[in-house]
């Protein structure tokens, strides 16, 4: 388990802790939206941290992920749920070549709106939650999203769902990437826990 595997851990959590505040509330931290769905056009970065615009920027992704991993503290289910789904998603991606190219072309097409767009624009998240929509969905392994009924039936809501999870991909391939595995949950939770407490 090393500090690139942890910290893509840590945005996968500070992907779902938004999914929830979109679902539940309506709205997303600016801040973070801007970062996690930058995530996305990061596709060749210099360095891992590079794809987060450093670590300081999953402060609360971290937090989270202690929270869920510390021993007597209370266990957000949605969380692991949602944590748990993206890997899964992202397992059925790298299985299909077909699926992965297609998503290589459409995230390249978003890059170039990013000309003229901010990463947040409602137009450009609405073409980050298209790509998720008619890429990933088609997979199979439905991610459930918990919230307000009515919330969850308005497009901008569903919009940025779709986005974020989209961004919880990104840093579910980086995972993998990093090397890191299901098991390292069950055998390396101290060495976790040891890790992202530095990052806090």
């Amino acid at each position: 388990m090393n500090q690139h595997q942890v910290m893509a851990l840590a945005a996968m959590c500070q992907v779902a802790k938004q999914v929830q505040k979109v679902a539940q509330y309506g709205r997303a931290d600016e801040q973070d939206l801007s970062i996690l769905l930058s995530s996305i056009v990061q596709t060749s970065p210099a360095s891992p941290e590079d794809v987060y615009q450093g670590t300081q920027n999953l402060r609360d992704g971290y937090k989270t992920l202690m929270a869920q991993l510390s021993a007597g503290a209370q266990k957000d289910v949605e969380i692991v749920k949602y944590v748990g789904g993206l890997m899964q998603l992202e397992r059925a991606l790298s299985a299909n070549s077909k699926s992965l190219n297609e998503l290589g072309k459409r995230i390249d097409d978003i890059h170039r709106r990013l000309d003229h767009f901010a990463i947040t624009d409602d137009s450009v998240v609405a073409g980050l939650a298209d790509i998720y929509s008619s890429v990933l969905s088609p997979l199979g392994h439905r991610i459930q999203v918990y919230g307000k009924p009515e919330l969850l039936k308005q497009q901008l809501t569903q919009n940025k769902i779709r986005a974020l999870l989209l961004a919880g991909i990104r840093s579910a391939v980086l995972w993998r990437q990093m090397g890191g595995k299901r098991r390292h949950f069950f055998f390396a939770k101290r060495k976790i826990l040891a890790i992202a407490k530095t990052k806090i």
